[in-house]
C-alpha cells in the first residue's frame, strides 16, 4: 500500500540528490542524483515510492521539453539536410543492431535490455521503457551513465584542442505557465490514453509530439522553464531509484566492460556514418559526427556551436534522432514480456 510519509521521504531525498548532483555540473545531474540518493535511502531504511501517476507528469515534462527545441523553422530545416538526416536514421539502426547484438551474445543481456542500453542519446525515454517493465532497468541506467560520462569526458578535450575562444551561447526564452498548463493538461490525457491502448511511453511520447506540433506550427513559442524540467527529471530519477537493486562488485565488473564494448561500437557506427555523409554531401566532417555522436541535444548542440558550427544544424539532427528511436525502438524491442 502506498505510503504518504514514504512518498514524503522519496520526494525529500531526490530533490536533496538532484539538487547536488546538479550544482557539482554532472550531467544529467538531476535525474542521476535523485536515483542515487532514493537508492541510497531505499538501501538504508527501506523507503522508496512514487506514485504512478506523479511519474507519468514527469515523463509528461520531459516530453514537452523535448519537443520545445522544435520551431517554424522546422520543415524548411528537414528539406534542406534531408540527405544527411537520412543517413543518420540508417545509422541509428545499425547502432541498435549491433550495439544490441554486442551485449546480448558478448555479455549474455535479454535483447530489450541490450537495445534500451544501446539507444543513443535518449536516456529518458528508453528509462521511462524500463520503468514500464521493459528490460533490467539497473543495467539500463548504468550503461546509459557510463555512455554520457565517456562522452562528456571525450568531447570537451576534443572541442577546446580545436576551438579555443569561448563563445556566448543564446539567450532562450521562455513559454508562460498559461500555455505551459494547456501543454501539461492536453498531454498528459493524451498519455494516459496511450496508455490504455498499450503505446509504449506514452505520456512522454505524447508531450513531444504535442509541444514538437505547437513549436513548428508558431501556436506556442519558447521552451519549457529550467525549475521545470528540473523537477521532472529529479521525480524521474526519484522513480528510477525506487526500482534500481544493489549491484555487485560482479554487476558492476560486467556493466564496466559492456559499456566499454558498447561504446566503441557505437561511437564507431556515428563515426563511419558521418564520414560517408561528409563525403556525399560535403558538409564538414566534424559537423556531421557531432551531430550524429550519440550525445544530449543540449550538450551537442553547445559543443557544436563553440566550434563555429551550425547549432540548428547540430540540434535539428539530435531532435530528428529522438523523433526516429520513437518509431524504431517500438520495432526493435518487439512483443513486451509477458504481453503484447
Amino acid at each position: 500500500m502506498m505510503s504518504a510519509k514514504h512518498v514524503g521521504w522519496t520526494l525529500l531525498a531526490g530533490a536533496v540528490g538532484a539538487s547536488a548532483f546538479t550544482a557539482l555540473g554532472v550531467p544529467a545531474g538531476s535525474l542521476i542524483g535523485a536515483s542515487l540518493a532514493v537508492a541510497l535511502l531505499g538501501a538504508i531504511a527501506g523507503i522508496g515510492q512514487m506514485p504512478e501517476r506523479l511519474r507519468d507528469l514527469a515523463f509528461v515534462v520531459i516530453g514537452l521539453s523535448l519537443g520545445g527545441g522544435i520551431d517554424t523553422r522546422f520543415g524548411e530545416q528537414v528539406a534542406e539536410w534531408a540527405l544527411s538526416l537520412g543517413f543518420l536514421v540508417v545509422s541509428l539502426a545499425a547502432t541498435l543492431a549491433l550495439g544490441a547484438w554486442v551485449l546480448s551474445r558478448l555479455f549474455g543481456f535479454d535483447r530489450q535490455t541490450a537495445v534500451l542500453a544501446t539507444c543513443p542519446g535518449t536516456m529518458s525515454n528508453v528509462i521511462a521503457l524500463g520503468i514500464e517493465g521493459r528490460g533490467d532497468v539497473t543495467a539500463i541506467m548504468t550503461l546509459q551513465v557510463l555512455r554520457l560520462l565517456v562522452l562528456v569526458t571525450l568531447v570537451p578535450p576534443v572541442a577546446s584542442y580545436l576551438e579555443a575562444s569561448p563563445v556566448d551561447l543564446p539567450v532562450r526564452d521562455f513559454m508562460g505557465l498559461g500555455p505551459l498548463a494547456v501543454l501539461m493538461l492536453a498531454a498528459y490525457a493524451v498519455g494516459l490514453f496511450g496508455q490504455r491502448i498499450g503505446v509504449p511511453a506514452a505520456c512522454l511520447l505524447a508531450g513531444l509530439l504535442l509541444s514538437g506540433s505547437a513549436h513548428a506550427t508558431g501556436v506556442i513559442h519558447g521552451a519549457v522553464p529550467d525549475w521545470v524540467v528540473f523537477a521532472g527529471f529529479a521525480l524521474t530519477g526519484a522513480t528510477l531509484g525506487t526500482r534500481i537493486t544493489k549491484v555487485g562488485l560482479r554487476s558492476l565488473s560486467l556493466f564496466l566492460r559492456a559499456g566499454s564494448a558498447l561504446m566503441v561500437v557505437t561511437l564507431s557506427v556515428s563515426l563511419i556514418f558521418a564520414y560517408v555523409t561528409a563525403s556525399v554531401s560535403g558538409l564538414p566532417l566534424a559537423e556531421v559526427w557531432i551531430a550524429f555522436a550519440p550525445g544530449g541535444v543540449e550538450a551537442m548542440a553547445a559543443i557544436g556551436l563553440s566550434l563555429g558550427y551550425d547549432p540548428a544544424f547540430v540540434a535539428l539532427h539530435h531532435f530528428v534522432r529522438i523523433l526516429a528511436l520513437v518509431l524504431l525502438l517500438p520495432l526493435a524491442l518487439g512483443r513486451k514480456r509477458g504481453g503484447a
